[in-house]
């Protein structure tokens, strides 16, 4: 496809407005992506997100940066920046987002071979194909390169055995993507990035029940699973480079999810009253509110700044430290939520509770997870320090 001509920011920009005003949905103004398998699955029967994706399909506009062979509209990062920016100035949101487009679009693009965009590509683009990532195992979390499932080469297959764990959306999945030991004696040398068909004989997927009552995590079993040859990604053993640069992919869709902004002094007007001077009636709480909201616009500037020094468009070694700053703001905020609703903060069930206040539970026991999944916090340290500072290991 011919390099595309530099585009007038402003024409494009009123370009996709007008477009977006048109086709995005007003019943869908100010709902969350969807972008866990089951929120997807609840969504299916409403007609005004089916209606959206559709819109977004046909237009290219789910992945616009991807070429329209592969279901994209082979816009420019430029275009797909404005893009963004107009859907979220009308409280809109992208259907297509998932982890096939938050990592595994962008990690086949660049080390899949034709067939293998051109098999799975499309259906990434329309959300027709559910991707979940098979990495994390019992025994190999933060070192995952310490994974043990096996993988044998029968000459005209695969076959794969061994478990996953912390799978999201695994039992709703179609499709895995899987980090396999196909060398015992190496171990980051030992590793292959697979693509697995969930539908496959001899794959078992458990859901896990967390604290917050939500099921999308799961174990997955492999039992003796044959894998065709042509869905090795890369080469034998190259799996570990591929893995490192799909998890920079997401670590980078992470650092780009903006915490939730929505301003908390009317919550904490109504729950905890105000002063004489009309101020929130608690200074310590006032003082922990402001230092949560200079926070998040620091993000946001850090973002910015990052994304203007990217020379190549990809996500860079920065984006662990901005993962760490999104998930210590929200964790932060939740936290503050449930202080300002005191008791009522803590509701699970019932009548005494209103439906926000036992959301707010369930977000603050969720957003325990924000600082692990994604890579640890404790992991993200360790890259910030030895990619971004230089310092010795």
């Amino acid at each position: 496809m011919a390099e595309m001509e530099p585009i007038d920011r402003e024409e494009f920009r009123q370009e996709a407005r007008a477009w977006l005003k048109a086709n995005f949905p007003p019943a869908l103004t100010n709902v969350p992506g969807l972008l866990f398998q089951g929120d997807a699955h609840a969504a299916a029967a409403n007609a005004d997100y089916q209606l959206w994706r559709q819109r977004m399909t046909d237009k290219g506009w789910g992945v616009p940066t991807w070429a329209p062979r592969y279901g994209g509209a082979g816009l420019t990062e430029a275009h797909g920046k404005i893009i963004g920016e107009e859907l979220t100035a009308i409280g809109g949101f992208n259907p297509i987002r998932s982890y096939g487009t938050m990592m595994l679009g962008p990690t086949l693009l660049e080390y899949g071979d034709e067939a293998q965009k051109l098999e799975h590509l499309p259906f990434i683009a329309s959300h027709e194909r559910r991707w979940c990532q098979g990495f994390s195992e019992p025994g190999a979390g933060s070192d995952l390169a310490a994974l043990q499932t096996k993988c044998i080469d029968m000459g005209d297959h695969w076959l794969i055995s061994g478990q996953k764990i912390w799978t999201s959306g695994a039992d709703q999945a179609d499709w895995c993507f899987v980090l396999v030991r196909t060398d015992t004696e190496r171990k980051q040398g030992g590793i292959s990035f697979l693509l697995v068909d969930m539908q496959s004989e001899g794959i078992e997927a458990r859901p896990i029940v967390l604290i917050s009552g939500s099921t999308h995590f799961c174990e997955v079993f492999f039992n003796d699973v044959k894998v065709p040859k042509g869905n090795l990604v890369g080469e034998v053993n190259q799996g570990w480079t591929i893995a490192k640069r799909l998890l920079q992919f997401e670590r980078n869709s992470l650092s780009e999810v903006k915490a939730d902004i929505t301003p908390l002094a009317p919550l904490a007007h109504d729950y905890l009253g105000t002063d004489a001077l009309g101020r929130i009636d608690s200074p310590d709480l006032r003082a922990r509110m402001v230092r949560n909201a200079m926070r998040h616009e620091a993000y946001m500037a850090t973002v910015r700044r990052l994304a203007a020094e990217g020379k190549n468009g990809g996500p860079s070694h920065g984006v662990s430290a901005l993962k760490n700053l999104w998930s210590g703001i929200i964790q932060e905020r939740a936290e503050l939520l449930v202080e300002i609703m005191g008791a009522d903060g803590l509701g699970w069930a019932g009548d005494p509770y209103s439906a926000a206040e036992k959301e707010a539970t369930r977000a603050w026991l969720h957003s325990k997870a924000f600082s692990i999944y994604g890579g640890s916090y404790e992991v993200q340290n360790n890259i910030t320090a030895k990619r971004t500072l230089g310092l010795p290991g």
